[in-house]
């Protein structure tokens, strides 16, 4: 029973820290601090938003998941 939890701690462990750079990246761009070369600021900014919806959609397909 003990080998089976390490699996899913690692996964929800994966998962969070993927959230967390997600969001940190995303409002890099909207911040304009992280930039894209030859890319306008305005796009980036633009898709700094679409970072954060999409995030915030998996978000709730993943706890969505967890009452299957």
């Amino acid at each position: 029973m003990s080998r089976n939890i390490f699996p899913k701690t690692f996964s929800f462990v994966a998962w969070i820290t993927g959230i967390f750079v997600s969001l940190a990246v995303a409002f890099g761009m909207i911040n304009k601090v992280l930039t894209i070369r030859w890319i306008p600021v305005g796009v980036t900014v633009v898709f700094g938003w679409i970072v954060v919806a999409t995030t915030l959609i998996g978000v709730l397909i993943g706890i969505a998941k967890l009452f299957e």
